[in-house]
């Protein structure tokens, strides 16, 4: 078995040796592959710097990082990253997806633009399990609460394996014993932080961020990770609504017989772009 750690935080997070250890202790064989610097707010995105038509990838690693573990870091998004993955870009095609530990919350419908989300995402459609981690401080303390929390939820996720699963978990930065427990919660309707823009002029914009007032929805993911739980929520994406009412239409090309169907895309575009096993 074969799993992929990212981030959106960059290679130098300690939350990406945290999901190492606890893919290790799981027996996978683990590559690390994350950003070269910071991508929060990348969502799902597929965005690379390339040098002479190749993808810029480094051999780095995290602080700590087991030795039994690669690592590389590459000027690109979580998305992207994992996506790269998928076609064997890093070694084997990963049968399991780590994302994070983000250093701070991805909660409610925020998530869409998470890079910590979108690399989760991102493996699901490629029928590979993920699971993304984040824990509601920009200077985490007590790594070891998230660690306790991935090992519970990692046991889970190999006793009912589900290949288009994506699950999200926050975790409470606080000792484990300060942590009320793990619960299912449905996601805020927005999120722990929301953004604020202001004209200034013409050509400017000023961006701030606030937090969004958890305690208007104590049972959602948000109001009960600041009342001391770490929360799970299942996702699912891309979704669709099969039975909406929608306008069709027919032309007068309706009769017509089918073609030879949608261009294919050549996989192989991942080959060569990033360092193998």
């Amino acid at each position: 078995m074969r799993a992929l750690i990212t981030n959106d935080d960059g290679i130098d997070s300690p939350g990406l040796t945290v999901l190492a250890e606890a893919a290790l202790a799981q027996g996978y064989e683990v590559v690390v592959a994350a950003p070269a610097r910071e991508s929060s707010g990348a969502s799902a995105s597929l965005m690379g710097a390339e040098a002479d038509g190749r993808l810029v990838i480094n051999r780095e690693r995290p602080p700590g990082l087991p030795d039994a573990a690669e690592s590389y870091g590459v000027r690109a998004t979580p998305g992207l990253i994992t996506l790269l993955a998928a076609f064997n870009g890093f070694g084997p095609k990963p049968d399991l997806v780590l994302s994070g530990i983000n250093r701070g919350a991805n909660t409610g419908h925020a998530i869409l633009h998470s890079g910590t989300a979108g690399a989760a995402f991102t493996a699901s459609t490629h029928q590979i399990p993920a699971l993304a981690v984040s824990t509601n401080a920009t200077d985490p303390q007590h790594w070891d609460t998230s660690r306790h929390l991935v090992d519970h939820v990692l046991t889970w996720m190999l006793a009912n394996p589900d290949p288009g699963r994506v699950v999200n978990l926050n975790v409470p930065d606080r000792p484990l014993d300060r942590v009320r427990g793990l619960r299912k919660a449905p996601l805020a309707s927005f999120g722990m932080v929301q953004a604020h823009i202001d004209p200034l002029d013409d050509e400017h914009l000023s961006l701030s961020f606030a937090g969004t007032d958890a305690a208007q929805e104590p049972d959602s993911d948000a109001g009960m990770l600041v009342r001391g739980w770490a929360t799970i929520t299942l996702l699912h994406a891309p979704a669709f609504l099969a039975d909406a009412e929608l306008p069709e239409l027919d032309l007068a090309g309706a009769d017509l017989e089918d073609d030879d169907g949608p261009t294919t895309v050549d996989a192989g575009v991942a080959h060569g772009t990033a360092p193998g096993p």
